[in-house]
């Protein structure tokens, strides 16, 4: 019998549910210091901060799933934790100038607390234990149609479903930047079927990753090399656009988030490499 079907927590995981909440409050503290701070604050910030606050609903996302013991809190709490601390990282640093001491203060707190979780979530042998649970499903049974836990007819690790989670992202890392992007149109009118092609390949990627990872989730090996290219193509679009429409600046606070994105694939991919 697992913890969750007893009904008894582990304290272990009544303190990781405490430090994922603490987590989520500190995301929303630290990025309304940073605006409060930004000595000029305009559409780019606010489509930043505004994507940054969004995030801190899947910090509530994950403290159910660790209540419910699901199996895929882990993947989605490493994302949470890596996406988290890039997306407030890159709020703190100005475009002039020296950033705000209460937001450098508030950025540490929020590192050590998204290290924390990562640490729990991976390393602690009775969280382990815990999320095991995954999600209801209708079925249908010899009583009829049933609503209950199935598990994957194919065993998935962790590491698959942090590949599948992680690539997820790419499709909003595009899009944040496009989005700010916009507001540049007015400098550089040049650029708008460049800005409209970022935008349709932002939404676009998100299809395809669905598709491979549907593949990949099956144990199909061709879906892993397509993961790949599709991780190498969105860097080829994106990277340069943010280049050429927010400038270095651009380039550091919104294709780095992305390179990582990418990179934490790339190493989830080859962690999840069957053993010859």
């Amino acid at each position: 019998m697992t913890t969750v079907e007893s009904g008894v927590r582990p304290v272990a995981v009544r303190a990781l549910t405490l430090l994922l909440a603490a987590t989520a409050a500190a995301t929303v503290v630290v990025e309304l210091l940073n605006y409060v701070y930004a000595p000029e604050p305009g559409a780019g910030l606010w489509v930043r901060t505004g994507w940054a606050l969004l995030r801190t609903l899947g910090w509530l996302i994950l403290i159910s799933q660790v209540r419910r013991g699901r199996a895929g809190a882990r993947p989605v709490g490493l994302i949470l934790a890596v996406t988290t601390v890039f997306a407030v990282g890159r709020l703190i640093v100005p475009q002039s100038g020296a950033p705000a001491m209460a937001g450098v203060i508030g950025f540490g707190v929020l590192v050590v607390l998204c290290t924390s979780v990562v640490v729990l979530l991976y390393r602690h042998p009775a969280i382990g234990e815990h999320l095991v649970r995954h999600p209801r499903r209708i079925g249908l049974g010899p009583d009829g149609i049933t609503f209950q836990e199935t598990a994957p007819k194919r065993e998935v690790g962790v590491w698959l479903m942090t590949a599948r989670v992680s690539a997820f992202t790419y499709s909003p890392l595009m899009l944040v930047p496009c989005l700010i992007s916009v507001g540049e149109l007015g400098d550089k009118p040049e650029y708008l079927l460049a800005v409209i092609f970022w935008f349709v390949a932002g939404f676009g990627v998100s299809y395809v990753v669905l598709l491979s990872t549907f593949f990949l989730l099956r144990g199909k090996a061709f879906a892993r090399v397509l993961l790949g290219w599709i991780g190498l193509g969105v860097l080829l679009i994106d990277l340069p656009l943010c280049y050429l429409l927010l400038g270095v600046d651009g380039l550091i606070r919104d294709g780095a988030p992305l390179v990582v994105a990418v990179a934490l694939t790339s190493y989830a991919l080859l962690r999840a490499r069957p053993k010859r």
